[in-house]
């Protein structure tokens, strides 16, 4: 559990999680492939030429922005400077992302930027990139008489399917007659929930998906673990309240009508007004709703997803509730980092003995100015030991650039600056781990203190 803002869970009187990649973590190759296919037949139906694409998983990750204007994918620094990209599937030169981007900062509020700030997003950043290359080579279309397409209308075909596809049931129908094929399920996530049931909190399943999915994927993540420990109890014995169909973001930025269910079997809903009520099932409705139906309010919930904008961004600044983010991948980039530990130190010590080197060639090319000169042999024997220094700096320096990613590198750094999306998730969220079973770890009764950060000015210890 790694906390930006301390959050003592003693205070936090009820909990509300995400389902997909959140309480039910899947196998991000498969179900982004089957995402990815499902589109590409949409996107064939348009009349796009999708003959030939293949889907690489390795080959993105969140936390990258599309610039619509030139059909580029960027990785930037909090900051928001470039420094590194792709156009399509070709990776950008130094010089060719200084001539684009030496005086743009990526701001996440312009149009032109689109930020694919969860796992859902890699499949789109595949199928994006493939057809920019497709674009360019004049090849998007099946048919010569299609109207000229942008990068920015393409993105917008892009996304629409990837959208449909989510939407519509057959990628859906795909996952829930062949779960195994699709979740890493954690058994250790039923007992955590149980856990923080019996620590009093009031628990919320609010997701975007429909009853039709979300009563198969729960029953088949959680009945059997849940019946393990009260007998004949299920899923729904978990949580106080279920909200479907959430359409997150919006659930926490308006007040929306909301309908109860009545038929579990058939999924019928009827209209519903007020306070939501213990042990019921809703399509829609509100975060203030919700609050009014606990006697809660902001940070007395903590709510805990996936998405960094419509589970962490939007929570924290429209209704003030706690946050916590599932990163599932920080787990291998932890692990990458701790095997590279040893030759971290090693880079470190380099890069220092770097600095002081540059230092005395700054003094010593001082010095010659000051006698009259532009060399000395000072002077070319420091270059000469920063250039055999940087020898062996320069394979270390890359490996490191390549933890966690080999195309991209660690999700939360950019070079040696803290990721635009490392800068979102320490402004929004109060907490961040790799899976909800690690709150099991820490107990519902947990104080998780934010560590103390360093500034440049600090002395190292």
């Amino acid at each position: 559990m790694f906390a930006n803002r301390t959050l003592n869970l003693r205070s936090v009187e009820a909990i509300g999680y995400d389902m997909d990649y959140t309480l039910i973590p899947y196998r991000t190759d498969e179900w982004e492939a089957a995402a990815f296919a499902h589109a590409g037949i949409e996107l064939g139906r348009h009349g796009v030429n999708v003959e030939g694409l293949h889907f690489e998983p390795d080959a993105y990750i969140q936390g990258l922005v599309i610039d619509l204007d030139l059909g580029n994918l960027l990785k930037a620094t909090r900051f928001g400077y470039v420094i590194q990209g792709t156009h399509g599937t070709t990776r950008l030169s130094f010089d060719e992302l200084r001539r684009a981007y030496s005086d743009v900062v990526v701001d996440l509020a312009e149009p032109r930027f689109r930020f694919l700030n969860t796992l859902f997003s890699i499949s789109e950043a595949s199928l994006y990139a493939q057809l920019v290359d497709r674009l360019d080579a004049g090849e998007l279309m099946t048919s010569e008489r299609a109207a000229p397409m942008g990068y920015d209308e393409l993105y917008r075909l892009v996304s629409g399917s990837i959208d449909k596809v989510h939407q519509t049931g057959a990628l859906k129908s795909e996952i829930i007659s062949n779960p195994d094929r699709f979740c890493s399920l954690d058994d250790e996530t039923a007992r955590t929930l149980l856990d923080q049931r019996l620590a009093g909190k009031r628990l919320l399943l609010i997701t975007n998906s429909e009853w039709t999915y979300t009563q198969p994927m729960m029953r088949y993540a959680f009945d059997r673990a849940v019946a393990d420990e009260i007998a004949g109890g299920t899923w729904r014995d978990l949580f106080d309240i279920v909200v479907v169909a959430a359409a997150k973001p919006l659930f926490f930025e308006a007040n929306v009508s909301s309908f109860r269910m009545v038929d579990p079997d058939r999924g019928l809903f009827i209209p519903h007004h007020g306070r939501y009520a213990e042990g019921e099932v809703y399509h829609g409705g509100c975060a203030s709703v919700v609050e009014q139906s606990l006697d809660l309010a902001g940070d007395q919930i903590l709510y805990v997803g996936d998405h960094l904008f419509g589970d962490v961004h939007v929570t924290k600044t429209l209704v003030r509730w706690r946050t916590a983010l599932i990163l599932r991948e920080i787990e291998g980039e932890i692990v990458d980092a701790v095997g590279f530990a040893d030759d971290e130190a090693v880079l470190r010590s380099m890069m220092l003995d770097k600095v002081d080197l540059e230092t005395r060639l700054s003094q010593a090319r001082l010095d010659a100015a000051r006698a009259g000169s532009r060399r000395s042999d000072d002077i070319d024997r420091l270059y000469g030991e920063i250039a055999r220094l940087d020898e062996k700096i320069t394979p270390l320096a890359i490996r490191s650039g390549s933890l966690g990613n080999d195309v991209w590198g660690p999700l939360m750094r950019a070079g040696n600056d803290k990721s635009l999306f490392a800068r979102q998730v320490e402004k929004y969220a109060d907490v961040y781990t790799s899976r909800v079973a690690n709150f099991g770890a820490r107990t519902p009764y947990a104080y998780l203190r934010a560590a103390r950060t360093n500034l440049p000015h600090d002395t190292p210890a």
